[in-house]
């Protein structure tokens, strides 16, 4: 063996230790970014999630106009539910405009998605296609969680087999609410 022979193996054994200390680190940083709760921002959720979900699937609204409104999954349809207070005026006459802005900026997957309102919506609401109102139902309403918020009117998000999965606070931002459901839309 001569002094070429041993610089070239210590060579090879330095470019393996840093190969293997190069992947043990990337594991490491991202083991702690995984265990701090650091999500990618294409991964977070606007709204609340759930943890667990708000089963409804034993609750049948039953629409305004007579008749039950099923939750039928195999039509894979998707549900924004705002479920606002008697007296609700101003402030929901607001959200039914922001709510058809959202449900309209779907385009082509806007047919999967329905808004429906929990009793009647305020004089002046917006309506569009989407729009199912239903009868005031104070069973159905009790079940959903931080319904009577103080600071205003949350939305819920549904999926189409009858679950609620994410809340939104009132005040929130409607942009994050259109990407959400628009990501849950893709994975249908």
């Amino acid at each position: 063996m001569n002094d070429n022979d041993s610089h070239r193996d210590g060579g090879n054994r330095l470019v393996m230790f840093a190969v293997i200390a190069i992947f043990l680190g990337g594991m490491l940083v991202a083991g702690a970014l995984r265990f701090s709760g650091w999500q990618p921002s294409g991964m977070k959720n606007n709204g609340e999630l759930l943890q667990p979900p708000t089963d409804l699937r034993g609750s049948t609204p039953v629409l305004a106009t007579g008749g039950e409104y099923a939750w039928n999954p195999a039509e894979r349809r998707w549900r924004i539910l705002v479920a606002p207070p008697a007296g609700c005026a101003d402030a929901c006459v607001e959200l039914a405009r922001e709510l058809d802005l959202v449900w309209r900026l779907f385009g082509t997957k806007a047919d999967e998605v329905d808004l429906l309102w929990l009793g009647a919506p305020p004089q002046g609401a917006i309506d569009n296609a989407a729009t199912r109102v239903l009868r005031r139902d104070p069973a159905l309403r009790a079940k959903l969680p931080g319904v009577d918020d103080p600071a205003g009117v949350p939305v819920y998000v549904i999926d189409p087999n009858g679950f609620v999965i994410l809340r939104y606070a009132p005040g929130f931002d409607p942009g994050g609410l259109r990407a959400d459901v628009a990501k849950l839309l893709r994975l249908m």
